[in-house]
């Protein structure tokens, strides 16, 4: 058999230049020192601060210090696994977790991995964990209402579609009940929902959980946790998470999204005991110098974007707890200072029975009266004015001091608005039973019914009007406006209702 040396030669040709060196190189450290969730490591001298860091059995740390001999990282997940002498390896990337359609409806870490017993997170797309937040050209004003179906937020503390909120107030005085009935209240709205549990007790996140389940929230709601068995750094990184699941959604997707970080004092509290861990220097009350800018640069992603980029959003409702009231703390003032507005929660309220507990003189939305349904604003303007006089009249009151027929109507009035705005939790309510209800307080229709009674009042009244007339509800709900005429005709069906009710 003859040999065709030419066709072999052109073969190995072929093959010679097809080939492309490929070199595997892999940035290896070692952990000198390791505990309490932070990993001192000797190497990697071209590593870059924020670069993600993968130890020997798969668990993930971010570089956080980088001094002269040694760099400092926190470790994501089960510290307990990374020993001292172990490898590190580099891997040149920042910190990102899976994104997409899959997280919705589970409960999930930090790092997106599950915890509800489901299947594994098979999402294809990754976002960074940090990212810029959209500057001014990228945004557009806050004029779509985000409804929260609480009368006493709606009417008085609107919020907008890319606003950020603060809910603040003492511990057990209904701040995660607003933040429920709002993801409650976006059923049917097409709006993605992400809850982010911080430090909390794993008995209160089950508990919030199965609220969600119940109620048919969590088809569009992605719940991240980050309990105070955790670790501190995966407390830390929660909000972050939580952050980049929704910009997905807004970014990607140009829907609208709503983000609840539960609670922001108790991420503060674990940043510092990572900065302290890390030998950064305290500030004020030991926190160190970076904290406001912790929060700044989360809540400061919150926007509602261009047309240009799909016009979507992500609105912030951040929830902090404050100690015996005092809003002008360390923590609180930070945050306050960068929202656009706070809901005030009180806790002598709360006790009271007004739920929610809302303190009209405090609360304040600094957006959200742009974006609020045109009907809502027409019936309410004077109603956050009103109810802040009555409670100054109700204080003059219990000095025993004798009031004037006036003084003595607007109390009376005011009595019964407090009590027409109470509402119990997860019964959201539409923007139009809103409107008739306030409409019906303020147009004096109540006067003369008891206070005891105005609140099943205005729940038969509503009944009776879905039943005889559900036009008049149904027009508000769908243009969002109340003619002169449409408010007639609901005054005047109020007072035949009112003619016939027998439960005064």
């Amino acid at each position: 058999m003859k040999i065709d040396v030419s066709e072999i030669t052109s073969i190995l040709k072929q093959e010679i230049s097809q080939y492309e060196a490929r070199l595997d190189v892999v940035k290896v450290g070692r952990v000198v020192e390791v505990g309490d969730g932070i990993a001192r490591i000797y190497g990697l001298q071209d590593a870059l601060a924020g670069e993600m860091l993968l130890f020997e059995n798969d668990t993930i740390g971010e570089i956080f210090n980088l001094e002269e001999d040694s760099l400092a990282a926190v470790i994501y997940g089960d510290y307990t696994k990374v020993r001292e002498g172990s490898d590190v390896r580099s891997t040149g990337k920042l910190m990102a977790v899976p994104v997409g359609e899959e997280l919705l409806g589970r409960v999930l870490t930090p790092l997106c991995q599950p915890l509800d017993g489901g299947a594994p997170i098979r999402a294809t797309a990754l976002r960074l964990i940090e990212s810029e937040a959209p500057g001014i050209a990228e945004r557009q004003p806050v004029r779509q209402p985000l409804q929260t179906g609480l009368k006493s937020i709606d009417s008085m503390v609107p919020i907008g579609r890319g606003q950020r909120e603060l809910i603040i107030g003492d511990r057990k005085t209904g701040k995660t009940a607003i933040a429920l009935d709002t993801i409650i209240n976006q059923k049917s709205k097409n709006v993605v929902c992400v809850y982010v549990a911080i430090g909390q007790k794993d008995s209160t996140i089950a508990e919030v959980i199965d609220t969600l389940r119940r109620y048919g929230a969590m088809e569009y709601t992605t719940v991240i946790v980050a309990s105070a068995a955790d670790s501190a750094s995966m407390q830390y990184i929660a909000p972050y998470a939580g952050c980049a699941v929704a910009e997905h959604f807004m970014y990607d997707k140009h829907r609208d999204t709503l983000c609840i970080y539960d609670d922001l004092s108790k991420h503060a509290v674990a940043y510092r005991q990572l900065s302290l861990l890390l030998r950064r220097p305290a500030g004020r009350e030991a926190y160190p110098g970076d904290i406001f800018y912790l929060h700044s640069r989360l809540l400061e992603r919150s926007v509602k974007l261009s047309d240009k980029l799909g016009a979507g959003s992500l609105t912030a409702l951040p929830i902090v707890e404050t100690l015996e009231g005092q809003i002008s703390a360390y923590i609180p003032t930070n945050i306050i200072s960068i929202t656009d507005g706070q809901i005030y929660l009180q806790r002598d309220l709360f006790h009271a029975g007004v739920r929610p507990a809302i303190d009209v003189g405090v609360s304040v939305s600094r957006v959200g009266g742009d974006a609020q349904v045109e009907a809502m604003k027409k019936v309410a303007a004077k109603l956050r004015i009103d109810l802040a006089a009555y409670y100054e009249l109700q204080d003059f009151a219990r000095l025993g001091t004798e009031l004037d027929r006036a003084s003595q109507r607007r109390l009376d009035r005011g009595n019964r608005m407090v009590e027409l705005l109470k509402q119990p939790q997860f019964s959201p309510m539409s923007v139009g039973a809103q409107v008739v209800t306030i409409l019906t307080g303020s147009s004096g229709l109540l006067d003369d019914v008891s206070v005891e009674t105005v609140g099943r009042f205005a729940a038969d009244l509503l009944r009776w009007m879905n039943e005889r007339s559900p036009d008049l509800i149904g027009e508000i709900d769908r243009t969002g406006k109340l003619s002169d005429e449409l408010t007639a005709r609901i005054t005047e069906s109020a007072r035949e209702f009112k003619g016939t009710y027998k439960g005064r």
